[in-house]
């Protein structure tokens, strides 16, 4: 049976080690020597594997020096696939895990891509590398597959066992065998796509659909707000109707949602298609946070608060509930603006990690927010600690005549001043 080595140990990495860990050897690798000395210990600071999840792979090892993964066959590369600045894909983290892999490649060796990216780019950016650094021939001496990543950070119930699998490889055998590679610990089943590209295609469109869906409740909701209509009660009526979608409105933030589709559209623009409607729905959830900054204002204003130097807390800094994943979370977006505003703005989050909030974002997150001292509260991340407190209990944060924004609608009906 071959050895497996899944490079890149985060969100999506350490999970697929640990169940490949309970059927097979596998070696976990990552350049953070701190990372691997707490996976040692037991330790998962993004909370996806328990300490006893970790003991039950019995045969899942760690390294950051390449010499762990050196007697490996199988190499699964799962780094981050970000954006610069100008919304340009960045696939530095996919380049450098390349060169990496490429050093301790041999004849007969596969290296299988998870990382979200646009169709192409792991036969035209990623295999080039392998083939110069390893100088061993594609499709000859190693081959290739991808099986897109579908880890959903912060749910116990959509794991990456229980959560069906796209597979792909470089010829119609290696196909085969990437995809019964998978189907060993996939309980869920594997779908084989006819291509590497196919898969890429498959992935990148899933979180582009989201997006746009997403974007559309956005936009509705800012059509609701000047009508004076509840956006999610008018979502829980058309929701009755057998065939609609009850997405929500929010801040649409992560490493996927907020991201993937920026791969799509360079592509897509590369090869001459400017992609408009995908374009436009970026454009609109890239301006929600602002724009739920600019609502609560104007509802401050009504309460009779002076808004420069008004007390804001807001609960919740990361992308999403339950998860300590901050990476483009746009609650920082909202920061921004009150602070415009010119606000006192306070964050905090049980789930965040102060040190990287301080390096990723100059945020300092506050351990311990005091009671009755706040112009308004905002709820904008509701993690379990906080979505189990009544209104009333948020209210306690607040002076007198303090406004209360519920983002994401989780309180009852009428329990807030504000929500999208």
């Amino acid at each position: 049976m071959k050895k497996i080595a899944v490079v890149g140990l985060g969100y999506v990495g350490l999970p697929l080690a640990a169940a490949f860990g309970e059927k097979r050897d596998i070696v976990g690798f990552d350049i953070n020597a701190k990372r691997i000395a707490e996976l040692k210990d037991g330790v998962d600071f993004t909370r996806e594997v328990s300490g006893e999840e970790l003991a039950a792979s019995k045969s899942l090892s760690f390294a950051d020096s390449l010499e762990g993964i050196r007697d490996c066959q199988i190499y699964i590369v799962t780094v981050p696939t970000p954006i610069d600045e100008f919304k340009t894909p960045d696939l530095t983290p996919l380049v450098k895990a390349s060169e990496s892999v490429g050093k301790v490649l041999k004849r007969g060796d596969i290296v299988i891509y998870e990382s979200t990216v646009y169709p192409g780019a792991t036969e035209e950016v990623c295999v080039p590398i392998l083939e110069k650094v390893s100088g061993l021939v594609f499709n000859q001496d190693f081959h290739a597959g991808y099986s897109p990543e579908r880890i959903n950070p912060g749910d116990k119930e959509h794991r990456v066992t229980t959560i069906k699998k796209v597979t792909s490889g470089s010829t119609p055998e290696i196909a085969t065998e990437v995809d019964e590679l998978y189907a060993g610990i996939i309980t869920a089943g594997t779908h084989k796509a006819s291509s590497i590209k196919v898969a890429e295609a498959a992935k990148v469109i899933e979180n582009t659909q989201r997006d746009l869906n997403i974007a559309l409740m956005n936009e509705l909701s800012m059509i609701f707000s000047k009508l004076k209509i509840d956006t999610h009660e008018v979502i829980a009526a058309a929701a009755t109707k057998w065939n609609f979608l009850p997405f929500k409105p929010g801040l649409v933030g992560g490493h996927c949602i907020g991201v993937d589709p920026y791969y799509l559209t360079h592509k897509a623009q590369a090869v001459g298609y400017h992609p408009d409607i995908i374009l436009a729905g970026r454009r609109v959830n890239d301006n929600m946070g602002p724009y739920a900054a600019s609502e609560l204002v104007k509802a401050m204003i009504k309460a009779g608060h002076t808004i420069a130097h008004a007390r804001v807390l807001i609960m919740g800094f990361t992308f999403k509930e339950n998860c300590p994943d901050l990476r483009n979370t746009r609650v920082i977006d909202v920061v921004k603006e009150l602070s415009e505003f010119g606000c006192k703005v306070d964050v905090t989050d049980c789930w965040a990690n102060n040190e990287e909030a301080e390096h990723e974002y100059g945020i300092s997150l506050h351990p311990d927010p005091q009671k009755g001292q706040y112009d308004a509260v905002l709820l904008a991340v509701p993690h379990r600690e906080y979505a189990e407190r009544s209104s009333g209990e948020l209210r306690e944060y607040l002076k007198g005549n303090g406004v209360l924004f519920d983002l994401k609608g989780v309180l009852p009906l009428g329990e807030a001043d504000l929500r999208l």
